[in-house]
Formats: structure tokens, C-alpha cells, sequence
């Protein structure tokens, strides 16, 4: 058994080289770029939406009061008639990419923590690198990727989406794993 107190280097080394690749995947490499699709009339829409002032959120449309109104005849309509949507709307002005950048840091502290904690519980000081590789580049996999699918199940999003994402995820996996093999004690 390791400590996770005495992975700290692989810790934060992991979380900077896949906050590197992360920058290299939507910067550089670009297959997420049509992950969303342009709304017709992208003026219209947003000026017929304006006035409600929507506050930040995640909204559906149309949305039942409860799981009995599901049934009523009037919300079987508005859903038949559609559209139906589910909508996340984030404040307006220019995107905060420093708030968001030191979040996905943070959270990818975290995941190297979790991950270190699977692998210093399962092996011992002295373990080889395919054994480490193998936990903790499982555990941060897991933590990336495996929660994406039930947004494609549960809200509609786009499958693409949701699988280049989960790539990314094995991506991550990876450079954990390989830096907790290359760092783990000897």
C-alpha cells in the first residue's frame, strides 16, 4: 500500500499534462469543433428568447410539473408538437476561460487524487509499470469518460459528442497511468 501523500508529484504532474493535451485536443486538433449545431435563424432564436430573461440554468421544454403530468393530454401535446429541447443557458458577455481553465485544473487534481488512491490502495511501493499503468490509468478513465454516456441515454445528447469525448477520456487515462508508472516508488 503507497499513500496518496507520498504521490503528490504524480498527482500534479498528471494534472498538467492532460490540462496540455486537453489544450492540444480543442486547440490545435479541432474534431470537436461541430459539436454543437447552429440554430436556424440564430437571431431570431435568441431575440424571441431575450425577453424572458432566462437566469442561468438547464431548462427543459416543454416540462411537466410532475411524473402524473406527464400523462396529461395538454403536455402530450405541447411534446408532440415540439420542439423539444433541453437548454442550458450560461451568462451573457464574454466567455470567463480563466474560471473555466482553473476549474478543469482543479478537477483534474482531483481525479489524479482519486486515481492515486485506487492505485496506492491496490499496489505497493516497488509495484512495475504496467501494474500502475493499469489502476490508475483505469481509475482516471473511468472518472473522465464513463459518466458521459447517460447525457447521450437520458438527455438527447449528440452520440458523437458524447464518443469523441469519452476518447478524450482515454487520452487522459492514459498520460495519468504512464505518469503514476513513471513516478510510482521504488
Amino acid at each position: 500500500m503507497v499513500p496518496v501523500t507520498s504521490l503528490w508529484l504524480p498527482i500534479v504532474l498528471s494534472a498538467v499534462f492532460v490540462f496540455l493535451a486537453s489544450s492540444v485536443i480543442h486547440m490545435v486538433l479541432g474534431y470537436h469543433a461541430n459539436d454543437l449545431r447552429q440554430v436556424p435563424n440564430e437571431t431570431g432564436v435568441q431575440d424571441a428568447l431575450r425577453p424572458f430573461n432566462l437566469a442561468p440554468g438547464d431548462y427543459g421544454l416543454p416540462k411537466p410539473a410532475s411524473a402524473a403530468a406527464m400523462r396529461d393530454p395538454a403536455f402530450i401535446e405541447k411534446r408532440q408538437k415540439g420542439p423539444v429541447a433541453f437548454i442550458t443557458v450560461i451568462p451573457s458577455g464574454a466567455p470567463s476561460m480563466g474560471a473555466a481553465l482553473g476549474i478543469w485544473f482543479v478537477y483534474s487534481l482531483v481525479v489524479a487524487g482519486c486515481a492515486a488512491y485506487v492505485a496506492g490502495r491496490a499496489l505497493g511501493v516497488g509495484a512495475t509499470y504496467p501494474q500502475v499503468f493499469r489502476f490508475a490509468g483505469t481509475a482516471a478513465f473511468l472518472a473522465y469518460s464513463m459518466s458521459l454516456p447517460q447525457n447521450s441515454i437520458w438527455w438527447g445528447r449528440n452520440w458523437g459528442m458524447t464518443l469523441k469525448s469519452m476518447f478524450d477520456g482515454l487520452v487522459y487515462g492514459a498520460l495519468v497511468g504512464g505518469t503514476f508508472g513513471w513516478l510510482w516508488p521504488r
